[in-house]
């Protein structure tokens, strides 16, 4: 789903020029994403522009797999659009989770945003996502919910389209989590680079789809303590950099 791009009361003035490998980083997330499975026609991720961080880098609204470098737009954290060429370019409508969330969280430099399939039972039900798989010991930071009803009422869409209901969500979010469940929509998941974001919402997607398998065994789980949560996440942030390099290389041998 997407909003037409509309103009700033106030431009300023467009940034030096992106490295190359910056923008092809966020081609490959995109692509990658959907190969995984983690988003289908839907979903967006965004990086933190590493040249003035009060702006962030998205696609255009389109679908993921789709992405290529001329699709890659800069928004302020208003999420609105800094450049004059691209005014009237598509925007994705829930592009506040993005900006309201960098606002929140100087720690964060990347987001993903989706409907990661098996993630979304874990958002209408009792049973809590819990890590057991060590790649995704940053579920030990927290895995809050978001319920859209306590914040917008009945009869909503479920999506965040506002940048008020973006700033609930990274409030939810809070300070250390890297996970927020979005009830009978999806998830929304932070990283401190691009490699580990994109890596933070595979393994969610993964992490959910064995507890789910665990369940069905039956019988108690033997989930990962939080301290065995903590120090596999500090493991991850390094590791990370392997799966990196393989799905960038994969995602851009297509242009």
């Amino acid at each position: 789903m997407n909003v037409k791009s509309k103009p700033p009361h106030r431009r300023r003035r467009p940034e030096g020029r992106l490295d190359r490998a910056f923008v092809d980083d966020l081609v490959a997330a995109n692509r990658t994403l959907a190969r995984l499975g983690v988003f289908d026609a839907f979903g967006h991720v965004s990086v933190r522009d590493p040249r003035n961080p009060r702006r962030y880098l998205i696609s255009r609204s389109i679908a993921p797999e789709s992405v290529a470098a001329a699709d890659i737009l800069v928004l302020d954290l208003d999420s609105q659009t800094v450049d004059a060429k691209d005014d009237g370019k598509p925007l994705y409508r829930e592009r506040f989770i993005h900006g309201e969330i960098y606002k929140a969280r100087p720690d964060v430099n990347a987001v993903v945003h989706s409907h990661s399939p098996t993630v979304v039972p874990f958002t209408v039900t009792r049973a809590k996502l819990r890590p057991l798989l060590h790649n995704a010991g940053f579920l030990g930071l927290g895995v809050p919910l978001f319920e859209i009803r306590r914040h917008a009422g009945d009869g909503t869409d479920l999506m965040i389209l506002t940048p008020n209901l973006g700033k609930d969500l990274a409030k939810q979010l809070g300070k250390h989590a890297a996970v927020v469940l979005m009830r009978g929509h999806g998830d929304s998941v932070v990283g401190p680079s691009l490699p580990n974001a994109v890596f933070r919402a595979y393994y969610t997607e993964i992490n959910a789809r064995q507890q789910l398998q665990a369940i069905t065994i039956g019988g108690p789980i033997n989930f990962m303590t939080r301290a065995e949560a903590l120090t596999a996440n500090d493991a991850m942030l390094r590791a990370s950099a392997r799966p990196w390099a393989l799905w960038r290389k994969k995602a851009l041998e297509e242009r």
